[in-house]
């Protein structure tokens, strides 16, 4: 995938979005009915070709994130962004958890004018619901560029459940999910 794809066919729409460490975000999203792929890399940064190390320095400017392709027909972005806002806490700036930096900010970066204004429109819900108690913090910005995410990076919470950060971080937050929306799961919760 070269660094400016998105994966867009006529029938599937690709929305980018950064809320903490993006393993947490890629085992919620494969999870989810529609979504036809995820992969975790990184954006909104201003260094070419960045590397995990590199983010994690904290120098890129760039947050991870999930490209999370799906399919319009089966699960709207503003559905994919209301399991987005039920997933981390947008109220934190450069941090979720014990997961601090730039790199674990809250971000949208939306790849249309629709997009942009779907975005807002589910920021205002969440902000109205008061849902967090807090204002949202989460960056909206214009997708420019995505770099791939090392291979190890891939799909990590099912290749490595026994890690202590699955078993600590992880796995709350996809029984958080598979909880609040065992209806919009591929397949039954276990």
């Amino acid at each position: 995938m070269s660094a400016t794809a998105t994966t867009e066919t006529a029938t599937t729409e690709t929305a980018t979005l950064g809320g903490g460490c993006f393993w947490c975000l890629d085992a919620v999203f494969r999870d989810l009915k529609g979504v036809t792929s995820v992969h975790s890399g990184y954006a909104g940064g201003h260094v070419p070709n960045p590397s995990y190390e590199m983010v994690c320095g904290k120098k890129t400017g760039h947050a991870e994130v999930v490209q999370v392709t799906f399919d319009p027909r089966e699960i709207g972005y503003a559905d994919l962004l209301r399991v987005f806002f039920a997933i981390h806490d947008p109220t934190t700036k450069d941090r979720q958890g014990n997961d601090i930096g730039p790199q674990y900010r809250s971000i949208i970066l939306y790849h249309s004018p629709e997009q942009k204004a779907v975005a807002e429109q589910v920021m205002a819900e969440v902000t109205e619901a008061g849902i967090w108690g807090n204002p949202l913090v989460t960056e909206l910005v214009l997708f420019d560029r995505y770099w791939p995410g090392e291979a190890e990076h891939q799909d990590y919470f099912a290749r490595t459940p026994w890690s202590g950060y699955c078993q600590v971080v992880i796995a709350p937050k996809v029984a958080k999910f598979r909880k609040l929306h065992a209806d919009r799961l591929k397949r039954p919760a276990a």
